[in-house]
C-alpha cells in the first residue's frame, strides 16, 4: 500500500473514530442531566479531530504538490 492510500484509509478510520467520540460525548451529556459532564469525555473527540485535520490538509495539498513537482501549470496561470 503506497503512502497516499495509507493516508486516505487512515482518514476514513479517523472519521469513524471521531463520529463515535462525538456520539459518546452527547450520550454522556444527556445521561448526566444537570451534573457536570466528565471533561475527558469532551476532550475525547479532539485527538481524532486534529489527526483528521492533518490528513485532510495532506490530501487537499496533494494535487497541487503533484502538479508543482511535475512542472505543470501553476494555479491561476492561464
Amino acid at each position: 500500500m503506497n503512502w497516499n492510500k495509507w493516508v486516505r484509509q487512515t482518514h476514513r478510520w479517523l472519521s469513524i473514530a471521531f463520529t463515535v467520540a462525538v456520539i459518546v460525548n452527547i450520550v454522556n451529556i444527556v445521561a448526566m442531566g444537570q451534573k457536570e459532564p466528565a471533561v475527558w469525555v469532551g476532550l475525547l473527540a479532539l485527538l481524532p479531530l486534529v489527526l483528521l485535520m492533518l490528513t485532510g490538509l495532506y490530501m487537499f495539498v496533494l494535487p497541487y504538490a503533484t502538479r508543482w513537482r511535475s512542472g505543470g501549470r501553476t494555479v491561476g496561470q492561464e
